[in-house]
């Protein structure tokens, strides 16, 4: 069974992901799976993401830059993570953990190369459109409801006036 059915009945609730991932007492699944599926624990649409081969990555520390000093600047706490196929690069120093920032950048890394393979049917790309579309109409709400406000001001004054 492909790792985004099994999501799917996790999510129902059908198997538990405990019982999934360690099978029958003592019994351990493959590494690769194991990650997969704890990955994804905390997260709804990740299923559906190209899973990264471990084999197929360049993994670089380097420098900090920005604010923060020292503290920042003299450390190699700043991932740089390429993706060898598709020449893909993430940069990531968001923190001063160097294991945060390699978790952030693989996740980075997996959605930027989910959108590079799938294209417009990435679900990253997907949400991104929703989020244009609802901020569109957020817009085009407020507009309307300014209008509205000018036309009551203007039959408040035209009243007035009338009077």
């Amino acid at each position: 069974m492909n790792t985004s059915g099994l999501c799917l009945l996790i999510r129902r609730g059908i198997i538990s992901w405990r019982s999934w991932l360690f099978g029958n007492p003592g019994k351990l699944l493959s590494p690769q799976m194991a990650t997969t599926c704890l990955q994804t624990a905390g997260r709804k649409d990740v299923c559906d993401l190209l899973p990264l081969n471990e084999s197929e990555l360049q993994e670089q520390f380097v420098r900090g830059h920005g604010p923060g000093g020292q503290a920042t600047n003299k450390t190699n706490n700043c991932v740089v993570l390429k993706h060898v196929p598709s020449g893909i690069v993430v940069k990531c120093h968001q923190t001063r953990s160097v294991e945060v920032n390699r978790k952030r950048a693989r996740a980075i890394l997996q959605e930027k190369v989910d959108v590079f393979h799938k294209g417009e049917n990435s679900v990253v790309y997907q949400r991104e459109l929703e989020a244009r579309r609802k901020k569109q109409e957020k817009r085009q709400k407020a507009r309307e409801n300014l209008e509205k406000k000018k036309r009551f001001k203007e039959m408040l004054n035209n009243d007035l006036e009338n009077k």
